[in-house]
């Protein structure tokens, strides 16, 4: 018998070690879905032209198609669509034509992929060449002098943790990561710290972070703007409790109106990828990597300048937190002096 006498069975045949012919089963692949035009960004959360310009910065090229295998362009979309979905493994098996375990395993390694060169794209400044640029380009926008961005927190919402469980109950009894983070004029994060269980109070978050050791007694004298969970500091500006003065009033209104940049990155980031609105459904030691390509591809997305998503509204789970207890006095009253001084000058300006 030769190979002729099977040339049009419609399944293969292959030899075992006797030399017996058996029947092998033929794989069967979904067909592989690619969304149309229409609605396209709105799956993908980029253009389409940009959803190439990610993959192409993340992933490379990929000429792979043994076993059915994804190119690197549908598995970057298995990613985004992931994280847009928001976060439903089945639900994006069955839209791009893929089995919930191939999907599993995809939006893992692309999400390992991402957070891998999260340097390239998230830099706080650490030069005083660096930290000049941050103030220029601040004042291009805003009036604040000598400020170079503004920093918060907001709250991710998890499942339920199978262990430390009452680490993650925040303030309002969610289970949740504090994801502290810094952004820039450009409203591109040039910080960001995802590893802190809800509980933690965002000024111990604040003291454990490299961007404390960064921005303290930086020789530019540059300034971050922060709110009242964060202690008052030379580099740190919080507005006036309880003000009384019109000097005070007018810099604590132009304080809360260029601080809510980063509320605003925050907003944009989570209407971005709606898998960080509602619960990131994954273990819990995988979460703040998931938020870290998240934060990535935001300041990826403000660089290829691809439009963000309208705002809508949407439930927020970021919480008041007590004002932290300031210990060094002497550090207290240099802030307290720096503000008085910048507050005066803001008036001026806001008189002429």
């Amino acid at each position: 018998m030769y190979s002729g006498d099977f040339i049009n069975l419609p399944f293969p045949i292959v030899a075992d070690i006797d030399g017996n012919y058996i029947n092998r089963s033929v794989k069967m692949y979904k067909p592989r879905r690619e969304g149309d035009d229409n609605n396209f960004k709105d799956l993908y959360r980029f253009t389409r032209e940009n959803v190439d310009h990610v993959t192409q910065a993340f992933l490379g090229d990929s000429f792979e198609n043994r076993g059915g295998a994804l190119s690197n362009v549908q598995r970057m979309k298995c990613f985004l669509r992931y994280v847009g979905d928001p976060g439903f493994q089945v639900g994006v098996g069955e839209d791009l034509g893929i089995h919930q375990t191939t999907v599993c395993k995809t939006i893992w390694s692309v999400c390992k992929e991402i957070v891998e060169k999260a340097d390239e794209w998230i830099h706080f400044p650490n030069t005083p060449d660096e930290f000049e640029q941050e103030k220029k380009m601040w004042q291009t926008k805003y009036k604040f002098p000598s400020a170079i961005g503004a920093i918060d927190c907001t709250h991710i919402l998890i499942n339920k943790p199978g262990n430390y469980k009452d680490e993650f109950v925040n303030r309002k009894g969610l289970n949740s990561f504090n994801v502290q983070a810094t952004c820039n004029a450009k409203e591109q994060f040039t910080s960001m710290d995802c590893e802190w269980a809800g509980s933690v109070h965002d000024a111990r978050i604040w003291k454990n972070s490299n961007v404390f050791n960064l921005i303290q007694e930086n020789q530019a004298g540059a300034i971050l703007l922060a709110d009242e969970a964060y202690p008052l500091t030379p580099w740190v500006m919080t507005p006036y409790r309880d003000p009384v003065t019109s000097l005070q009033k007018v810099f604590n209104v132009i304080h809360k109106r260029e601080r809510v940049v980063i509320e605003r990155v925050f907003g944009q980031v989570k209407q971005r990828f709606p898998l960080l609105q509602s619960k990131v459904r994954v273990k819990t030691e995988k979460n703040p990597r998931f938020i870290a390509a998240c934060f990535v591809l935001h300041n990826v997305a403000k660089h290829l300048k691809d439009e963000d998503f309208e705002p809508a509204e949407t439930t927020t789970y970021d919480i008041e937190v007590p004002r932290p207890t300031v210990t060094d006095a002497t550090v207290l009253q240099r802030g307290q002096r720096r503000r008085d001084c910048i507050a005066s000058y803001l008036r001026g300006g806001s008189n002429r």
